[in-house]
């Protein structure tokens, strides 16, 4: 993979990864439109790298939330800084243990693959339309609330199906207060991304090539950059109530990869 195409697909990651039109899906289409359909490990190395650039940059956005959580969690207290960490952990479950029970089988949907990934953003699109017709509330996120939040973000493993609007739109659909349900979002998937690194570097899978060196440090800073851009625009996206323009563009191009691919 050249320099060109690692920046380019580090910017299309650090983009669709906050704003709900499925990262997985356009780098699924993205690899596909460069000649890189393959699931190597070159392929998975440059894949985690740009998730991991995303959630650093998501650190970054909720600094300030992130440093008083931990420093209200090391006083011990059951305040609603810990109740927030507690959900947390609820809403990773799932994905957690569907991602290490069917590892292989989410992989085998990876690559070459791009009609499933078509199918896939139509029902992102839907699943938007219904987010962006939820009455406003003032609700936080409950601890049940975030065990269902955690099925959307377990099925949001499929290529296709957007993360963020996933868990954002079945969080505002279970009746919760729409920037508290986009700061739960992206604040939920960060312990994962960390996790699946940790675990694949002391799996083995992950090995570090020197050749590979300037392509992954273009893709990362490149990602890096448009997530902070991407993830503050997508918070004032969603006070404002524009997700169904999100849900008309993942419904064309779903059309659009099917009509080629099939």
């Amino acid at each position: 993979m050249d320099l060109l195409e690692s920046i380019l697909l580090g910017i299309v990651q650090g983009l669709t990864e906050f704003l709900p039109v499925s990262s997985s899906g356009h780098l699924e289409i993205g690899k596909a439109m460069l000649g890189d359909i393959s699931v190597s490990e070159d392929s998975l190395i440059f894949t985690v790298v740009l998730h991991f650039a995303t959630a650093l940059s998501t650190i970054i956005i909720f600094r300030k939330d992130i440093l008083i959580i931990i420093s209200q969690l090391i006083k011990f207290d059951w305040n609603e800084d810990t109740q927030f960490i507690v959900k947390i952990i609820i809403s990773i479950l799932p994905a957690g243990f569907i991602g290490l029970l069917f590892e292989e089988e989410l992989e085998s949907l990876f690559g070459d693959n791009i009609a499933f990934v078509g199918g896939m953003l139509l029902v992102t699109a839907l699943l938007l339309i219904l987010a962006d017709r939820a009455k406003e509330t003032n609700n936080k996120v409950g601890f049940w609330d975030a065990f269902i939040i955690g099925l959307s973000q377990a099925v949001a493993m499929l290529p296709g199906i957007s993360r963020s609007g996933a868990t954002i739109s079945t969080a505002v659909v279970l009746g919760n207060d729409k920037s508290k349900a986009a700061r739960f979002s992206f604040l939920m998937v960060i312990p994962l991304i960390f996790g699946k690194i940790i675990k694949d570097i002391i799996s083995g899978e992950l090995s570090y090539n020197s050749a590979n060196f300037v392509s992954l440090s273009a893709g990362f800073l490149a990602a890096f950059i448009a997530g902070l851009f991407a993830c503050k625009l997508m918070i004032k996206l969603v006070k404002n109530s524009q997700l169904k323009y999100f849900a008309y563009y993942c419904f064309a191009l779903g059309l659009l990869t099917l009509f080629i691919t099939l």
